[in-house]
């Protein structure tokens, strides 16, 4: 289908982009574009304005931030998965982004626009979650730091407000991450996908497409605190998760993948 209409306007800055915002209540921000423009193409969603931020490049880098590492908003996936800090200290992060899409989605898509579009789904959102992330946003009001833990609100929800963009992503320096994905088709979206990371010497396990969010297995990360085998602490894999069932699968497919992968990440890990 073709997208309704729209104005099209393109940001030379956050706080240029954070205006634009503001005078439209129904305008979106354009980075890469694979998560927005398709929805436009069906008419699910039908934004008056784009507003363009995609060649923001002040947004775009990897930086050393002491304890943790910084990544802009609109670093792209294959430039996470070539990055030699993250490959150093978090590389958890290039695994995950390697497993998005083709070649051609990952050359334009964005840890940003990923993240603050709030599918389930995604694989850089239940990376976040898992590593207790810190997002960063600027809006009207200035700039505020929010907790991965309370950045998603509901399937395609977020904290952000209207007119906020997310500007970078804080992860700590992590010794050993793995993310196991399952897909119906290659570059498909996950089945379900679950991440396990050791995080200030514990165990943190994050579930992909297991709920309206990215969730945390926190089940699961109490029962290998307490000396669990990694089969024993997979068995609590779907303690508050609530799959969906759909074309890819049904819920109680979904809950039998999701603990075998636990148990597979554990022992990898």
């Amino acid at each position: 289908m073709i997208p309704a209409g729209f104005e099209y306007a393109r940001a030379g800055s956050v706080d240029e982009a954070v205006g634009l915002l503001g005078g439209d209540e129904d305008a979106k921000l354009l980075a890469g574009g694979h998560s927005l423009i398709p929805l436009m193409r069906l008419r699910f969603t039908r934004p008056s304005l784009l507003v363009d931020i995609g060649r923001l490049d002040d947004l775009r880098y990897v930086r050393d931030d002491g304890d943790r590492i910084a990544i802009g908003a609109l670093t792209r996936h294959a430039e996470l998965v070539r990055d030699p800090l993250l490959a150093q200290h978090c590389a958890l992060i290039g695994e995950a982004a390697a497993g998005i899409g083709d070649p051609q989605v990952r050359h334009r898509g964005t840890i940003g626009g990923s993240i603050a579009h709030g599918d389930p789904a995604s694989d850089l959102g239940t990376i976040v979650v898992t590593l207790d992330a810190e997002l960063v946003a600027r809006g009207p009001s200035g700039e505020r730091t929010i907790p991965a833990a309370d950045f998603f609100a509901g399937m395609f929800e977020t904290a952000l407000a209207r007119q906020e963009v997310l500007t970078e992503i804080r992860v700590p320096k992590v010794p050993a991450g793995v993310y196991l994905k399952v897909e119906r088709r290659a570059q498909d979206w996950a089945t379900v996908a679950v991440a396990a990371a050791r995080v200030d010497g514990r165990v943190q396990v994050g579930l992909t497409s297991m709920g309206p969010t990215p969730l945390r297995a926190r089940s699961v990360e109490e029962a290998v605190a307490g000396g669990a085998s990694p089969a024993d602490a997979a068995a609590r894999t779907a303690d508050g998760t609530s799959p969906p069932s759909d074309v890819s699968g049904s819920g109680e497919y979904r809950a039998h993948l999701a603990q075998v992968l636990v148990r597979r990440a554990l022992e990898q890990l």
